[in-house]
């Protein structure tokens, strides 16, 4: 009987243990990279600094539309009193600008879009050292994107855990953080 007992007792023992490990051991984590980026405070600023490359874009568009509205509009009121062929050839010279104005604010709206699209790959190609260290710290072999996972449970995610390294790695990512 006291056997019996004694084995209870050191495999109710032997699975406290295990279900410890669990909690900071599993072959695989969870990270949820949407809300890093969303959280810490490097992904933060990306997203401010594109938020006013943005701002900046679309106020520089509106200016130049103005002052061209303003352009063809005077064109327009001259138009009158003008020789056909000196408005004709002013038309064309207009026209010919606008069309090259366009080209250049497209290309610059291209290049923005791209580099907006690149940052989240940019911001997990930064961190990924931290995120690496945070695998190796729990055990496990690989991280994967909550995006791709169908069902887990909650302890192998490791967010949470990954925003406040991050942010203690790297604050803002302008410079070195305070540690």
């Amino acid at each position: 009987m006291r056997m019996r007992l004694f084995l209870v007792w050191v495999f109710l023992g032997f699975c406290t243990v295990v279900q410890a490990q669990d909690i900071r051991q599993t072959d695989l984590v969870v990270i949820d990279t949407e809300e890093l980026f969303r959280a810490t405070r490097i992904g933060q600023r990306m997203t401010a600094d594109l938020e006013d490359r943005a701002r900046v874009l679309r106020d520089e568009n509106e200016r130049i539309t103005r002052a061209l509205t303003e352009e063809e509009q005077s064109l327009s009121q001259r138009r009158p009193a003008m020789d056909p062929a000196t408005f004709r050839a002013q038309a064309a010279e207009f026209d010919s600008r606008v069309q090259g104005i366009r080209r250049t604010r497209d290309a610059a709206i291209a290049n923005f879009e791209a580099e907006r699209d690149t940052a989240p790959r940019q911001f997990l190609d930064q961190v990924r050292s931290v995120l690496g260290d945070m695998m190796m710290e729990r055990g496990a072999v690989a991280i994967l994107d909550q995006r791709v996972v169908f069902l887990s449970l909650s302890t192998a995610d490791i967010t949470s855990d990954a925003v406040a390294r991050i942010d203690a790695t790297f604050g803002d990512g302008t410079a070195p953080a305070e540690q």
